[in-house]
C-alpha cells in the first residue's frame, strides 16, 4: 500500500483514477477545491481510505501539508480550454504557475513520482497524424500553452535536479462523470444529452473537424500505469485510442446509440479550436501497457446508460449547458 496524493482528483478523469487507485489498495488523499470537481464524484468510497482535502492547487501552505507520507503525486488540477478564453491570466496560474509550484513542494517532501497529466491541446492541430510525441507543440489557446508550459516545468526538474517525473498527454477523453455543463463541457455528453432530448446538436464549424476519442477508464489506467512504471520516468507519453473520427460522424453515432434522428444545427467555429487530432501511442503501450479496451460506440453506450441510471432528468442536466461556453 503506498500514500497516493491526486490533485483534482473529485474531478472528471481524477475520480475514475480514484477508483483504480482504491482497487489496488493504495491509501488516497484527494485535493480539489470543487471548481470543477465534485464530492458526488467520490460517493460510494471509503473513507478511510481516500479523504478529500477542499483545498486550491495555489494554496502552497495546505499543499506541502497534503504532501505528508506520498510516494506518488498524480497533477491533473487544472482551469479547461473554454475557460482560457474568458480568464487566460487565472488560467495560466493554475495550468501553469501552479504546476512549478507543486513541483518543488514534492520535491521538498521526498515525494518519490511526480505524474503530470498533460492535454492534446499542447499539439495545436495535427501537422500529421497519427501524432507521435515527437509532433511539433503548437497551441492555440491559453489552455494549451498553460498545459505545455506545466510539461516544460516537469521535464526540467527531471533534467536539472534528477528529480522522478512523467508527462502524459491524454486525448479527448469521455465516460460517466465527464462535463457537459458551463465551460467545462464537451462534446459527446453534450450532443448525447442534446440527442436524448430531442433536440438538435450543434456544430461548431462544418464537422470535418476531426478528435481521438478514449473512454476515460482507459486513460486512467494509462495514468496509473505512469505513476508506478519506472520505464516512464523522464519521457512524455501520448494515451490515446489511435482512431481519427469526425465530429459530424460523432452525431451520427450518437443518434445509432440513443435510437434517435439526430437533427444538426452549425455555429460559427470556436475560438482557438484546433482542427484535428489523432494518437501515435505506440510508446504508451510499450513503456506502460497501454491497450484501450473500449470502443467509442460501448463507451457511449456506457455513458447513455451511466445518465439514465443517475436518476437526474435530462431536462434538468441540460440546464447547465451553455452553448457558447467560452464566453464568461
Amino acid at each position: 500500500m503506498m500514500r497516493v496524493l491526486i490533485t483534482g482528483g473529485a474531478g472528471f478523469i481524477g475520480s475514475e483514477l480514484v477508483r483504480q487507485l482504491v482497487e489496488r489498495g493504495d491509501d488516497i488523499v484527494v485535493a480539489d477545491n470543487l471548481v470543477n470537481g465534485k464530492r458526488e464524484n467520490l460517493d460510494g468510497l471509503d473513507s478511510r481510505r481516500c479523504r478529500l482535502l477542499v483545498t486550491d492547487v495555489r494554496d502552497a501552505a495546505a499543499m506541502a501539508d497534503a504532501m505528508a507520507g506520498v510516494g506518488v503525486v498524480f497533477h491533473l488540477a487544472c482551469l479547461g480550454v473554454r475557460h482560457s478564453i474568458h480568464s487566460p491570466r487565472e488560467n495560466h496560474d493554475v495550468n501553469g504557475t501552479a504546476t512549478l509550484d507543486l513541483l518543488a513542494c514534492a520535491r521538498a517532501a521526498g515525494v518519490r513520482r511526480f505524474v503530470y497529466v498533460s492535454s492534446s491541446e499542447v499539439y495545436g492541430t495535427a501537422r500529421r497524424v497519427p501524432m507521435d510525441e515527437r509532433h511539433t507543440t503548437f497551441p492555440t489557446t491559453v489552455y494549451g500553452a498553460s498545459k505545455l508550459a506545466g510539461e516544460c516545468y516537469t521535464r526540467a526538474y527531471y533534467t536539472t535536479y534528477g528529480y522522478p517525473t512523467v508527462v502524459v498527454r491524454p486525448f479527448n477523453a469521455f465516460g460517466p462523470r465527464c462535463h457537459h455543463e458551463g465551460d467545462s463541457g464537451e462534446v459527446i455528453p453534450k450532443f448525447l444529452l442534446r440527442a436524448l432530448a430531442g433536440k438538435p446538436v450543434i456544430i461548431f464549424g462544418d464537422g470535418t473537424q476531426t478528435r481521438d476519442f478514449t473512454f476515460v477508464s482507459d486513460t486512467a489506467a494509462g495514468i496509473l500505469a505512469a505513476g508506478f512504471s519506472d520505464a516512464a520516468v523522464g519521457d512524455t507519453i501520448n494515451l490515446g485510442s489511435g482512431r481519427s473520427v469526425s465530429i459530424a460522424s460523432l452525431a451520427q453515432t450518437i443518434g445509432r446509440v440513443t435510437g434517435r434522428a439526430i437533427e444538426i444545427t452549425h455555429d460559427e467555429p470556436r475560438p482557438g479550436d484546433v482542427h484535428d487530432l489523432c494518437a501515435d501511442a505506440t510508446k504508451a503501450a510499450s513503456l506502460l501497457k497501454f491497450a484501450p479496451a473500449v470502443s467509442l460506440e460501448e463507451g457511449i453506450h456506457r455513458l447513455q446508460a451511466w445518465y439514465l441510471g443517475s436518476g437526474t432528468p435530462i431536462e434538468t442536466l441540460l440546464a447547465d449547458d451553455r452553448v457558447r461556453n467560452w464566453v464568461a
